[in-house]
């Protein structure tokens, strides 16, 4: 009898890894509504072995109870225990004294937020605590895209013309008018200025409504594109300054979407706007394009009445639809944690992915990008040749 032969068999692997976990504080800016997982995006991450910790409350804001991520594998715990995470994700720039709570050397996900209080402070004890502090918004893709930030530009510009319709609508504080009108009635006129990502959205969400849509920008080829994009619908111009006066003149709606769009409304500006105009700025530094008007952190005041007899200048305008923005921020979350998770290491996975690199503001005790630099005052450091040592 012939003696047995060994077959090949499959075997089970598995890749051991250390679990991450995630810390998810809840936002204590007021400015600050929207919240960066839902519950099923937790519930992926889990499976995927993370371990999210959550303070009590944290997706109020957005209409998910603490039971909903219980039930996903989150565990509920003090606001101290999140912050002690491998990961924390915080949109809006943390509290002084959240951040001498952090891990050393710990990953903090969050906004750009240049423009925040007492922001050298910030950087310095970031800085101190030897934090990676990396910018969502300015996360590049493999194609030069920003997946963070154009999702939220789009969420902006459509949730810009939702307002801009909800608010003219109002039979007590508004019009009392249709955007689009109908058979026998104008359409109201919307003045877009710039002609990128949030722009398209807002022009979009218009043109279903059924108004007016003008665009301006200063760049001719800029403008082309988001024109071919568009379609049909749009009115696109340069930015010639009588044919810009006489759009504003008459517009029922003004959103600015670009500082690339240099065009400013100033005092003069807004005294040829009639009344019951309404005013979005959609840009990173808003009120620039209208500087005198008084700004409405549409995070934490509630939009006010074209009727008031003044113009205001709406801004923060995703924070008015923070759900929206959580079910959209959650799948593209879930794939960056996947790939820093498949790195090792939260440094490995910077030095292996230029779109990290870029995106990156503090990283173990250095300034690595050039503004946050110059807002604490500190020394530059090129990333590159730190990673290049590590």
């Amino acid at each position: 009898m012939n003696s047995p032969t060994p077959l090949e068999s499959p075997v089970d692997t598995a890749v051991s890894r250390r679990n991450l976990s995630i810390g998810l504080p809840r936002c204590v800016s007021s400015s600050e509504q929207r919240f960066p997982l839902t519950p099923e995006a937790v519930a992926s991450l889990t499976n995927r072995g993370f371990a999210v910790v959550m303070e009590k409350d944290a997706a109020c804001h957005i209409h998910y109870p603490d039971n909903a991520y219980l039930r996903a594998g989150a565990k509920i715990a003090s606001r101290r225990e999140t912050l002690e995470a491998d990961i924390v994700i915080h949109l809006a720039p943390l509290p002084l004294g959240d951040i001498s709570c952090l891990r050393r050397g710990a990953l903090l996900l969050s906004l750009a937020n240049f423009n925040r209080p007492n922001g050298a402070d910030v950087i310095r004890r970031l800085l101190d605590r030897k934090v990676i502090n990396i910018a969502i918004d300015m996360i590049a893709d493999e194609t030069g895209h920003l997946p963070f930030a154009d999702i939220l530009s789009e969420i902006d510009g459509r949730a810009a013309m939702v307002l801009a319709s909800s608010m003219m609508a109002d039979p007590v504080n508004g019009k009392g008018i249709l955007l689009g009108g109908v058979a026998g009635v104008i359409p109201c006129e919307v003045v877009i200025l710039g002609s990128n990502l949030a722009a398209c959205a807002a022009a979009r969400s218009a043109i279903g409504q059924g108004a007016t849509v003008r665009m301006f920008d200063d760049d001719v080829y800029r403008l082309r594109r988001a024109l071919r994009r568009l379609g049909e619908g749009v009115i696109g111009s340069s930015v010639h300054p009588n044919a810009l006066e006489n759009a504003i003149h008459t517009a029922d709606v003004v959103i600015a979407t670009s500082l690339r769009c240099r065009v400013v409304v100033d005092a003069e500006g807004e005294r040829i706007m009639k009344k019951g105009v309404l005013v979005f700025d959609l840009s990173d530094e808003p009120g620039k394009a209208f500087p005198a008007m008084e700004l409405v952190d549409l995070g934490e005041q509630q939009p006010r009445s074209p009727l008031s007899g003044r113009h205001y200048c709406h801004f923060n305008v995703g924070s008015a639809v923070p759900r929206t923005s959580a079910m959209a921020l959650s799948d593209t979350f879930i794939t960056m944690l996947d790939d820093i998770a498949g790195c090792g290491a939260c440094s490995s996975a910077i030095q292996l992915t230029g779109g990290l690199q870029k995106a990156t503001l503090t990283f173990l005790g250095k300034a690595v990008n050039r503004r946050v630099a110059e807002i604490a005052g500190v020394r530059y450091t090129d990333i590159n040749l730190l990673l290049s040592l590590s």
